[in-house]
């Protein structure tokens, strides 16, 4: 018995798969001296109950790749770490009842190959001769993943504890965290055995990660947004028919997953295993008469499979050979809930040298993968792969307890739903209204959550279809395409005007605060009076993010930055900043309203005083009015016309868009934004600007000034890469798309090479065409090649465009 540990490197909180499976990670790269605190045994939360599927399949380009390295990682796990495991790679099937869900199998086969997985789309009948005990007859098609199957939650979270001890790891069982403290950098994490003294601390609790991030709250924590739910699945007696199939065939049917009606339903020895995502779904422990236990180890809810019933029918009704079996037991267990139903792995907002893995509900298929990504985050401070995804940080100040638990009903509700381009999920909404919410919603405005924050996304007239039905569809066209035509001609031609509410601003203030900026950034920082972008890179000089930058003197430094990048941003400059310079969060003071359109300084003109309205593109006027109120004029458009962004006080917002609109201004939404955004190549934050490409891959080596006397975060990196060349390039293609525009992470062809991938695509409707912003293989980069996009399982032919935007190429429209 080793002695408990007083210090440590990193202590991990909690011992279900994603808490050893860091453990394991770190403990393999050579950080041996860590420590992992479980209250009870290991696996006593929700991984002793878990079903333990293994799916390959996501939505998400990021937990795709933690899924498939997971899947990987299992099949030679127990003879690496020499412990005896189950896992049976039986193979999956999906079933398609629509053309929409076999346009997603299509999309995520696409993304499956570009990762090196083979997922192939059946017909019905290729499917029934995987499966004989399933009905057929009313579906479309499905998906196969020969890779998917199941593994012994028990028994891989143990192959995980023994590979971490066995190179170093130390693990303290029925050792519950008492409280936490901290002594300069060092965190002390208090137990029931003693104190420990460490440099990190990672939050892996669980379903208890709420009540453990409690504990962080001296010390800039916040309340864990997320909710446990209630997830039931039952085994039925076994099957003597599924028995001799089995005997005969000598391995298992394939897990099927009916995502349309929402269950899955798999072979459990000679038995099946039902585990439906009900609607009528329940949450638990969210009120004060029903408080959440002490320790809740090894213990279930009350079975209620009243709520089962509809989708015990239909699986029946699918596979018959269910209803011969009955129930021989039912396991109704606790599984923590984020408000989108993916988990939380990264920096912990707001404190310094704590890290969050939680939140997971499907721990089990995305534990290894959860460590490997967790233990990048802690050692090096970033990831190999770009996992914003999952980032703790992409959730801010909104979720709050009644958005949690309305997003956890819905997503729950909703675990296999598709996630179309055009469809705004409607629980958790109106949590940030702007100044100007009421009046565009006046004008027919429909909505998007940005950051918390309403936006409108398009304006519907009268008679237009702005329902919920509407937008279930993958193609562009729908009841907004006419009205997005009409908002981007209107900029084109006269002068449209759209609230950017919720722009995430920052001030830096102090003694050296612009040379700190200019400390962290690639990019030169403007003069007093000028606004300009900004890129941040990480050590290996990807691209971390993108901030406009005004220098207001040596002490102040103003930045404005996306929506969603508000505490990621915040944090990557106040993580760096020395004693004496103060990072401030202004957000909520200011509001932007963008004027665009050649007619933009006519409308201006007659209701503004005291600023030059023939200054230069990307001037700053600080001081002078707009319709009789303080605003400030910054002359930039994402529209790519001539353009300012009016900031002025919330309070001053209404007053100035009624008085454009009294000059006949135009509105128009975010879809019509982001098609001309895309016409001139500008990049979207984690789209098409991500770790996963470096700021000269991404086309920015304009921006990228490597003879500053600045030693930058990833400076070096750069100038290698400069050295020796990049392989990919940011490109701009022209596609002879169909229906629908290339979506995030198409994959680009050349004959029958993989070549690349789409960051963001979208309609062009001033150049008429369907754009796609992307990397490609550097050779491939010439103007004019031709290539292909696969958008939904067809490929269209995608030319390569000139390194210059496709609108106004040189730019006379925004300059005039």
């Amino acid at each position: 018995m080793s002695d408990f540990p007083t210090t440590a490197r990193v202590v991990i909180i909690g011992g279900g798969v994603v808490g050893t499976s860091t453990l394991y990670h770190l403990a393999k790269a050579g950080w041996s001296d860590c420590v992992l605190l479980e209250k009870n045994e290991l696996t006593a939360g929700s991984t002793w109950h878990a079903a333990g599927n293994v799916p390959n399949f996501a939505g998400s380009w990021a937990v795709m790749n933690m899924q498939r390295y997971s899947a990987t990682m299992y099949r030679t796990l127990g003879q690496d770490v020499d412990y005896p495991m189950n896992y049976h790679v039986t193979g999956s099937i999906r079933l398609a009842h629509s053309k929409e869900r076999m346009q997603e199998f299509e999309r995520v086969a696409g993304m499956g190959r570009y990762q090196g997985l083979q997922m192939d789309i059946c017909t019905p009948a290729e499917l029934k001769d995987m499966h004989p005990f399933m009905e057929t007859h009313d579906i479309m098609g499905g998906m196969w993943d020969p890779l998917d199957g199941d593994i012994d939650p028990a028994q891989l979270t143990q192959a995980l504890a023994k590979g971490a001890r066995d190179t170093g790891g130390q693990i303290e069982r029925f050792c519950p965290i008492t409280g936490l403290d901290r002594d300069g950098d060092e965190w002390i994490v208090k137990t029931a055995k003693g104190d420990i003294r460490c440099e990190y601390v990672v939050n892996c609790a669980g379903y208890y990660a709420q009540r453990v991030g409690e504990m962080f709250k001296p010390f800039g924590g916040r309340t864990v947004p997320m909710v446990v739910m209630s997830h039931q699945y039952f085994l039925t007696g076994q099957l003597p028919e599924l028995e001799a199939w089995t005997k005969e065939k000598g391995h298992k049917v394939p897990l099927l997953r009916d995502v349309d009606i929402s269950y899955y339903l798999r072979q459990d020895k000679n038995g099946l295993n039902l585990g439906p995502y009900e609607r009528n779904c329940k949450a638990h422990w969210v009120t004060p008469d029903d408080p959440m236990p002490e320790d809740f180890s090894f213990q279930l809810y009350p079975d209620d499979l009243d709520r089962l019933e509809f989708y015990m029918e239909d699986a029946m009704a699918r596979v018959p050979l269910l209803g011969e079996g009955g129930i021989e037991r039912n396991i109704n267990g606790p599984i923590p809930y984020a408000p989108d139903g993916l988990p939380m792995i990264g920096p912990m907002p707001g404190v310094k040298n704590a890290f969050e893995g939680h939140s997971f509900t499907f721990g089990i298929a995305q534990g290894g993968g959860a460590g490997k990504v967790l233990s990048e985050w802690i050692m090096h401070g970033e990831t190999e792969l770009d996992m914003w995804a999952v980032d703790p940080r992409r959730y801010t100040d909104y979720t709050d307890h009644d958005y949690c638990l309305a997003k956890a009903l819905e997503t729950y509700g909703h675990e296999y739903a598709m996630h179309f381009p055009h469809h705004e999920w409607p629980a958790g909404r109106d949590k940030k209204h702007g100044p100007l919410h009421d009046k565009l919603v006046e004008q027919g405005a429909v909505l998007g959550a940005y950051n918390g924050w309403e936006r409108a996304n398009w304006f519907a007239k009268p008679g237009d279809d702005t329902s919920e039905e509407s937008t279930q569809t993958w193609d562009r066209s729908g009841p907004w395409e006419v009205r997005v035509k009409e908002e981007c001609e209107s900029v084109r031609d006269g002068c449209g005007v759209i609230a950017i509410t919720g722009f995430s601003r920052l001030k830096v203030e102090g003694p050296g605060a612009k040379d700190f900026v200019d400390s962290l950034t690639a990019s030169q920082l403007p003069k007093p009076g000028r606004i300009s972008l900004a890129y941040f890179a990480d050590s290996r000089g990807r691209i971390l993010t993108e901030m406009s930058a005004m220098v207001h003197g040596d002490d102040e430094v103003g930045l404005i930055t996306a929506a969603v990048a508000q505490w990621h941003d915040a944090e990557i400059l106040k993580r760096k900043a020395p004693e004496g310079i103060t990072i401030t969060d202004h957000t909520k003071e200011v509001e932007a309203i963008l004027v665009t359109g050649p007619k933009a300084r006519d409308t201006l003109a007659p209701i503004t005083e005291g600023h030059d309205l023939s200054a230069p593109w990307l001037s700053v006027s600080l001081d002078g009015k707009v319709a009789g109120r303080d605003a400030a004029l910054v002359r930039v458009s994402f529209a790519g016309e001539l353009g300012w962004e009016i900031h002025c006080a919330v309070a001053d917002a209404p007053a100035i868009y009624d008085a454009l609109m009294d000059q006949g201004a135009t509105p128009f939404g975010m879809y019509a934004l982001n098609a001309l955004r895309i016409e001139k190549g500008y990049r979207a934050w984690k789209g098409d600007l991500s770790t996963d490409y470096s700021l000269l891959e991404g086309g920015l080596d304009r921006f990228v000034k490597l003879d500053k006397p600045q030693d930058f975060p990833g400076k070096a990196a750069l100038q290698n890469e400069r050295q020796q060349g990049v392989k990919k390039r940011f490109v701009t293609l022209t596609v002879d798309a169909g229906d629908a525009d290339a979506p995030y992470m198409s994959t680009l062809w050349h004959g029958d090479e993989v070549v690349g991938e789409t960051t963001s695509g979208a309609w062009g409707y001033r150049v008429n065409k369907s754009i796609a912003l992307g990397m490609l293989r550097v050779d491939l980069t010439t103007p004019g090649t031709e290539v292909e996009v696969e958008i939904f399982g067809n490929r269209y032919k995608a030319t390569v465009e000139e390194d210059r935007p496709l609108w106004d190429p040189t730019n006379e429209r925004i300059r005039a």
